[in-house]
This record gives structure tokens, sequence and C-alpha cells, in this order.
């Protein structure tokens, strides 16, 4: 049994929610997995994978600004970032020799590879938008990338696509393939029950700022409404306000079934989400993390496709989600990943 090591990202919890799709095949063709990441993202797949091996790697330690100017908040961040990259690069190599490990497939870790281990990368983001400033990031971008062995884009490789300019360059430093949008949900015909469901996530303190400030806009939506708070705890805690369900956060499995069950879908335009809610055909409402050149630029393009509506936080009220109407909603695009063929990639070595 060839030894693989997954490793996401932990920013948010998109990066380790599409890396389930992916331990699941890993372990459908009987891989050793050992999942690699820090802190929520970590505790996530601990809950869905509890019988794996885990490696708690160094954090990156993102966080976004209170006042959305994230460029210049990140620039503060990236020496101890660089530092963790570092520091992630040591263990990773450590663990591959005591572990033999086979394979390392890495969610927008650049540490987590190995020159004697065959290295895939897994982006949506061949391009990172950063206002004025997106050519020297997506070059950066890319020549970080350069150094694994490949790089999986979770998309299409041609329109419709559902990451448009963010996953598609003349990139070609090592080879990219596109695998098809990653999702851990799966299209349901169950009845409705949920008129809204709310769906947060992402690194605070933004994550709390919208929570709060949902809560206030949504105390007078009279319909039945699920709101999963994105939160991983411990105990999970659950409780009924109104005619409002809370709820900590959600494993896939039931998670899978709220997202059928609901009839509109209000979250973060994070590229996991998109991806999840075009899986299952829903219609959605997206408020951009404010700062976040890349949800802004996804929001938007959903938004000018007729596909979703979207607003700034600081904009969003009860009265714009009648918009959600006029929108189409996501539409069927068949995606069927051919893991069989990716996998083969760990038998180069």
């Amino acid at each position: 049994m060839k030894r693989i090591l997954v490793a996401p990202l932990n920013w948010g919890l998109g990066h380790a929610t599409r890396c389930i799709p992916i331990i699941n095949a890993l372990l459908d063709f009987k891989f050793q997995v050992t999942i690699a990441s820090d802190g929520l993202a970590l505790d996530l797949l601990r809950k869905e994978f509890p019988n794996l091996n885990y490696l708690e790697l160094p954090s990156y330690n993102i966080t976004y600004p209170e006042n959305g100017n994230f460029k210049s908040h990140f620039l503060k961040l990236a020496p101890s970032i660089l530092k963790a990259i570092k520091s992630e690069k040591k263990v990773v190599q450590n663990y591959v020799k005591r572990h033999q490990i086979d394979g390392i497939i890495s969610d927008n870790r650049y540490g987590v590879r190995h020159p004697n281990v065959p290295s895939v990368f897994i982006t949506h983001q061949l391009n990172v938008m950063s206002g004025a400033t997106t050519w020297l990031s997506s070059k950066l971008q890319q020549q970080l990338i350069s150094k694994f062995d490949v790089c999986w884009v979770p998309d299409f490789k041609d329109e419709p696509s559902l990451s448009g300019n963010l996953g598609h360059s003349k990139f070609d430093k090592i080879p990219v393939k596109y695998i098809g949008p990653l999702s851990r949900l799966k299209k349901k015909d169950l009845s409705l029950k949920y008129k809204l469901l709310v769906l947060l996530s992402g690194p605070e303190p933004q994550r709390t700022l919208l929570e709060n400030s949902l809560r206030n806009q949504l105390r007078n939506y009279t319909e039945p409404m699920l709101f999963v708070r994105g939160v991983v705890t411990s105990d999970n805690q659950k409780k009924i306000e109104g005619n409002v369900y809370f709820v900590d956060y959600m494993i896939s499995a039931d998670l899978e079934i709220a997202v059928n069950q609901s009839e509109i879908v209000l979250a973060r335009s994070g590229y996991s989400t998109i991806m999840d809610l075009a899986s299952l055909e829903k219609k959605a409402f997206f408020i951009p993390t404010p700062g976040q050149f890349e949800q802004e630029y996804l929001a938007k393009r959903l938004d000018e496709l007729n596909i979703a509506p979207c607003c700034l936080q600081t904009e969003f009220n009860l009265e714009k989600l009648k918009a959600v109407v006029d929108y189409s909603g996501f539409k069927t695009q068949t995606s069927n990943i051919d893991f069989e063929d990716l996998f083969r990639f760990f038998e180069r070595k």
C-alpha cells in the first residue's frame, strides 16, 4: 500500500473540505493516507476521518484585518508566513524520511513537498488577484508552484469554467492538469426544509463580523432558516431561536442533506463553496470577504453571468435577498474526475 500525505492549507475551511473527495478516492484505491495541516482545518478533517494518521504542521496564522485592507495586512504577515513555510518543509522532510511516504498532495501549502517524492500542488489560482499588483502576485505564485512536479487545477479547462481568469493562465513551468471541480457534496432529490441556509466560513475576525451582522439583519426573517456558523468546536453547540436553527458546524454527510434541503444559500464567495453549490445546482447570494480580491472577483463574475447576485458586506440587507429570484442559479456541468488516472502519477518514482 502506497503512503500518501495530503496537506490542505488552514485558511478558512475550504482547502480542507475540497480535499475530502480526494482523500475518499485515495482510500477507495487502497492508499494509506496521512493528513497534515493545522488549526480548524486539521480539527475538521479529524472529525471527517477519525481513523487516519495525522501530522500537525506549523501554522501560517493567516488573519484578516477588520478594515478590509488585506494587501497591506498580508505584507505584514509575509515574514511569519515565509518562516512557517520553511518550518513545514523541514517537518515534511523528516516525516517522509521516517515513514517512507510515496506521494504528496499539497493544497496551497508551499513547503509541503519533497525532491524525491512525487509532489502535487492543488490550486484554483494560477493568477492571484491583488488589484494593481496582480501581475506581481501571479508571478510569485507561479514561481512557488513551479517547485512542485505537477499542478492540479480543480476546474474545467474550457469555458464555462468556475474560476475564470484565476485558474487559467499560460503558466507552463510544470504540467498543469485540469481535473474538474472538487466537491464533497452530491445532489439529492430531497424536499425543501429551509428557505435560507447561511453558510459561514473563513479566517477571523471577518467570520465573526459577518456572523454578527447577519444575525442582526436576519432577525426579522420569517421563513425557516438554518445558520451554520462555521466554527469547529468540541461539543458542536446547536440551538433554536424562533424559526432559526443554529449549529456550529456540520460534517459532510449532514451538510450534504442540509444544502439539498435549502432553497437559497447565503455564503462567502470562496471557491470551495462555489464548487459545492455548483455541484448541487443551488441558488445563492454571495458576500465576498472584504479586501479579498479573489472572492470579490468570483462574486462579481457570477453576478455578471447572471448566476448569483452579490453585494459588499457593509451593504447587505434583507431586501437584497429578493434579487436571487432573477438569477439562474448554478446549472449542471458534468464533472467525473478520473482519480485512477490522476493517481498513476504516484507510480512514476
